[in-house]
C-alpha cells in the first residue's frame, strides 16, 4: 500500500519505518525542515534500538522517504496516518491544535476514497472532529476516518509494532476496516474491530491501568519498608496469580515518559467532561509524585539538617532504559529538589546526555559513571541501565567520598551492599548501613531490621 504518515515524532517515525519494513511504500511528512533533512541523511533524532538500521535499509530500498511537502506526501496515498503530538494543556487536557491544523491541511489535498487513520492519542470524540475539519477544508465527505491507537513501549517499539499483541481498529465503515486489515496483514496479531469512541478510550484506559499497577506496588513497597517485609518476594508471589501477572510490579521511583503522565491527566479531564469524576486515577498520580519526594527524603535523613554543599551523583537520567526520553523523568524532580537543597548534582546516562543538557540546566553532566561518582557524598540510582547493574562495587566505593547509595530501581541486593560497607537504601526492602564515617565502622543491619530506624 501507499502510506502517508504525518508527523515524525516518536510514534510517527516508528510507525513509518515499521510499515515500510512490511513492504508498504511510506512517505513521512513533517513541517520541520531540519528534521526532514536529517532523516533523509539517515540521522535519527531519537534513541530507539534497531530504528536507525531499519530506517537506512528501507530508504536504500526506496520504500521510505521524508518530505515537508504535504501535497507530495499525500499524492499517491491510499491511507493517511495522523501521528502528530497532543501535548498537555495547563489543566491537563489534551491540546488538539496540531491535530486540527493537520486535519485542515489534509483537506486541501485529499483524494476521494482515502482513509484517514489517527495514531495520536486523543480524547474520545476527536476523530469525529477530525472528520468535520477535513470535510470543512475539502468540501465533501468522500473519505473514511478511523482510530488505530498505538501501544508502544519506548525501548521496545520495533517489536511492539511488528509483533504487536493486538491491533485495535475503531472504524465508521467497512472501507476503513478493509484498509486497516490490508495495512496490518503481514503482522500476526489479534485484531479487535470496534467503534471509533471505544478505540479512542482504549489507549487511555490501558495506560491508566498500567500506571495504577506501578503506583499500587510502590505503595505496597512503602508499607514493606515499615513492617520489615521484602517487596521483591512479595511482588513475585502476587505475579504468580494469573489474574494479576508479573508485569509492572517492579517497585521503584515511579513512572515517567511521554505517555503515562500525559494520558492519566487527559483521562481525568475526559471523564470530567463526560460528567464523571475518576477516583482511582488521581490517586495514582498523587502516589507517583510523592514517590519521588520519598526517595529524596531518604537522602535527607542521612544528612540532617541540610544537604547544602554535598556533592550528589545521579546515575540514570532518562525515564527508563533503552531510550533517551527525558519527558517527566524522575531525574528532573530529584535534581531540582537537590538544587533547592543546596547540593551540587553530577549526572550520567548512557544515551540521554544531550537531552539532559536541555532539561537539567543545574546538572553537571559527565561522560561516565565513574566520573559522576568521583568524590560524591551520595549516589542516586534512577534508571536501570545494564551498565549500572554491572557496576563494580569495590570501584564504586573507592571513588566516592562517602559510600551512600539511594537506589530508586532496586538494582543491588541489600546483603551485597552491606558486605561492601555501603549505606544503602532502596524501595520496599530492609535498609542496611555498612558505612565507615568519621573513622567509625558501623554495621547495624540488625538494628534496622528490629526497629526500622537509622
Amino acid at each position: 500500500m501507499n502510506v502517508c504518515v504525518i508527523g515524525t515524532g516518536y510514534v510517527g517515525l516508528v510507525t513509518g519505518v515499521c510499515f515500510s519494513s512490511l513492504g508498504h511504500h511510506v512517505i513521512c511528512v513533517d513541517q520541520d525542515h531540519h528534521k526532514v533533512q536529517s532523516l533523509q541523511d539517515g540521522v535519527v533524532p531519537i534513541y530507539e534500538p534497531g530504528l536507525k538500521e531499519r530506517l537506512d535499509q528501507n530508504r536504500n530500498e526506496q520504500r521510505l522517504s521524508f518530505t515537508t511537502d504535504m501535497k507530495r506526501g499525500m499524492a499517491q496515498a491510499e491511507v493517511i496516518i495522523i501521528a502528530v503530538g497532543t501535548p498537555a494543556n495547563k489543566d491537563g487536557s489534551a491540546d488538539l491544535s496540531f491535530i486540527k491544523r493537520v486535519s485542515l491541511d489534509i483537506g486541501h489535498y485529499l483524494t476521494p476514497g482515502v482513509t484517514v487513520v489517527t495514531k495520536s492519542t486523543v480524547p474520545i470524540g476527536t476523530n469525529r472532529k477530525i472528520k468535520q475539519w477535513i470535510a470543512f477544508s475539502c468540501g465533501h465527505q468522500q473519505f473514511s476516518v478511523a482510530s488505530c491507537p498505538e501501544f508502544l513501549r519506548e525501548g521496545n517499539a520495533i517489536k511492539d509494532t511488528l509483533e504487536m499483541e493486538r491491533a485495535v481498529f475503531g472504524v465508521e465503515d467497512a472501507v476503513a476496516e478493509t484498509v486497516l486489515r490490508q495495512l496490518h496483514e503481514p503482522i500476526p496479531t489479534t485484531i479487535v474491530v470496534t467503534s471509533i469512541e471505544t478505540a479512542e478510550a482504549s489507549k487511555y484506559a490501558a495506560n491508566a491501568f498500567l500506571a495504577t499497577k506501578i503506583s499500587f506496588i510502590n505503595e505496597v513497597a512503602n508499607v514493606c519498608e515499615n513492617v520489615g517485609a521484602d517487596i521483591e518476594a512479595l511482588a513475585t508471589i502476587m505475579g504468580l496469580d494469573h489474574r494479576i501477572g508479573p508485569s509492572y510490579l517492579q517497585a521503584g521511583v515511579g513512572y515517567g515518559g511521554s505517555c503515562f503522565p500525559k494520558d492519566t491527566q487527559a483521562f481525568i479531564r475526559v471523564a470530567q467532561q463526560a460528567g464523571y469524576d475518576l477516583q482511582i486515577v488521581p490517586a495514582v498520580e498523587k502516589v507517583n509524585k510523592e514517590q519521588r519526594q520519598r526517595l529524596f527524603n531518604k537522602l535527607k535523613s542521612v544528612y540532617p539538617p541540610s544537604l547544602a554543599g554535598k556533592r550528589v551523583a545521579v546515575l540514570g537520567l532518562a525515564f527508563k532504559p533503552n531510550t533517551d526520553d527525558m519527558r517527566a523523568a524522575p531525574s528532573i524532580d530529584l535534581v531540582e529538589a537537590l538544587h533547592h537543597a543546596g547540593a551540587t548534582t553530577v549526572g550520567y546516562d548512557p544515551v540521554a546526555q544531550s537531552q539532559a543538557e536541555r532539561v537539567l540546566p543545574n546538572l553537571v553532566r559527565t561522560s561516565s559513571w565513574q566520573e559522576a561518582v568521583k568524590s560524591a557524598d551520595a549516589v542516586f540510582l534512577l534508571t536501570d541501565w545494564p551498565e549500572f547493574k554491572a557496576i563494580n562495587l569495590n570501584e564504586l566505593k573507592s571513588l566516592m567520598n562517602e559510600p551512600i547509595v539511594i537506589d530508586g530501581r532496586n538494582l543491588f541486593k541489600p546483603e551485597e551492599m552491606l558486605k561492601y560497607g555501603f549505606y544503602y537504601d532502596s524501595i520496599g526492602r530492609t535498609k542496611v548501613d555498612g558505612r565507615s564515617l568519621s573513622g567509625a565502622n558501623v554495621f547495624s543491619k540488625a538494628l534496622y531490621t528490629q526497629t526500622g530506624t537509622k
